[in-house]
């Protein structure tokens, strides 16, 4: 008998999935919709996510525009991006909200490398503690019938396989990000 590790991969999965996120938000220079993914509007009586209530697209590189469904949330939306502390600038323009995305400066551009690494390190942490679980689970099975000290150490070692494999991706993910950052 052998671990399961679906359940792993689907852990480890969902680990690189948020650490994406995490850094989906950090600016590289360029207007990307997800600039906005942490910006919440008071609307309705309640706190939504911007991209449900309107639709953000980057226009250009330097440029996003903000279009609510509903007119009337518009100056919602634009106190909303404000107070976010993204250090973004709407101005409303009619029936929908331009936003200009100034370049980064040489000092900003390594603050971003800097929270970038802090925020893969984050992930990294993640991963090692599922890491963790799954080999308490496999050292678990120790004694119970049908599993041989071979399986669990076979085991092991198919753990540590597919979690550097996991490991690699997030550092392929660190390095394209931190070059997106860098470039002017």
């Amino acid at each position: 008998m052998s671990y399961n590790f679906s359940d792993f991969e689907v852990k480890m999965d969902k680990a690189l999935q948020h650490v994406r996120q995490d850094i989906g938000s950090l600016r590289t220079g360029k207007a990307s919709p997800q600039l906005l993914d942490p910006v919440m509007v008071e609307v309705y009586g309640t706190r939504m996510k911007i991209s449900e209530v309107a639709n953000i697209s980057a226009t250009d590189p330097t440029l996003l525009v903000v279009s609510p469904w509903d007119k009337s949330i518009l100056s919602a939306i634009e106190k909303s991006i404000n107070i976010a502390g993204l250090n973004l600038n709407p101005v409303v323009d009619g029936e929908i909200i331009r936003i200009a995305i100034p370049p980064l400066t040489e000092e900003r551009r390594k603050e971003m490398v800097k929270i970038l690494h802090q925020k893969i390190e984050n992930g990294r942490v993640m991963m090692r503690t599922v890491r963790a679980d799954a080999k308490k689970e496999i050292e678990a099975m120790k004694g119970e019938a049908g599993v041989s000290e071979d399986d669990i150490a076979a085991d092991v070692v198919t753990l540590d396989k597919k979690f550097q494999e996991k490991m690699d991706e997030l550092d392929s993910l660190s390095q394209h990000k931190e070059v997106d950052l860098m470039k002017v």
